[in-house]
């Protein structure tokens, strides 16, 4: 009886310790967006293929959001008030280590490596990525308060129309892209008003992406692993 109580009592305190060293594998003022959004969708793109590489990105080992707990908060008052119109956020990537970038560097590199062009870059020349912006050395996604997102329909989880995938290479992706429908234009302005309001600046190139003002790490990328 003694052994066996013995037993339950280390198998808890390996419990605790494995716990403890999780929370603390996370720099100080950082998160899990989920502690703080438990109800949020998250379907980072980089730890799948479904995206412009093919392949699951060094550096992803795990479907688990991470931010700064400023960006976190902010986010969360922008899923509540979504949520007062029966809709919801739907995350593809937040915080992204060095080493995710540098994989981005290398594949960029490949000149080769065309397996997902059709999707993701059709009109752009792959050894143009670099020069036309699309692929730098540096992310604002690594200080851990930028990330990509978009809007879903509470009633069926399916994204709104925005006019183009997440992560299009080509000037449909801008905001300001003309050739859109009146519902596309209108559910990105949706998508500017309400994360502009919760102090999300948003790049133009790029309708999904955004960054915290005031972000707490302004010249500090991090490159730790998603776990």
């Amino acid at each position: 009886m003694k052994i066996h109580k013995i037993i339950i009592l280390i198998c808890a305190l390996i419990a605790l310790g494995f716990t403890f060293q999780h929370k603390k594998s996370l720099p100080e003022g950082f998160v899990y967006v989920k502690d703080i959004i438990p109800d949020l969708n998250v379907q980072l793109r980089y730890f799948s293929t479904n995206n412009f590489v093919g392949d699951t990105v060094t550096g992803y080992k795990s479907n688990r959001l991470i931010l700064t707990k400023p960006s976190a908060e902010a986010l969360k008052q922008v899923q509540e008030e979504l949520q007062e119109q029966n809709l919801c956020l739907l995350v593809y990537d937040g915080y992204r280590p060095q080493r995710a970038v540098n994989h981005f560097l290398r594949w960029a590199k490949n000149l080769n490596d065309t397996l997902k062009k059709q999707a993701f870059y059709p009109k752009v020349n792959k050894r143009h990525l670099f020069r036309d912006g699309y692929i730098a050395s540096r992310s604002g996604h690594s200080r851990g308060s930028t990330l990509d997102l978009t809007i879903i329909d509470g009633n069926t989880n399916e994204p709104l129309d925005m006019g183009s995938p997440y992560d299009f290479f080509g000037k449909e992706s801008w905001v300001d892209h003309p050739i859109l429908t009146k519902t596309q234009l209108a559910n990105r302005q949706l998508l500017q008003k309400v994360m502009l309001k919760h102090n999300f600046r948003n790049y133009p190139k790029e309708w999904w992406h955004f960054t915290l003002r005031w972000e707490p790490f302004p010249k500090t990328f991090f490159d730790f692993e998603v776990e």
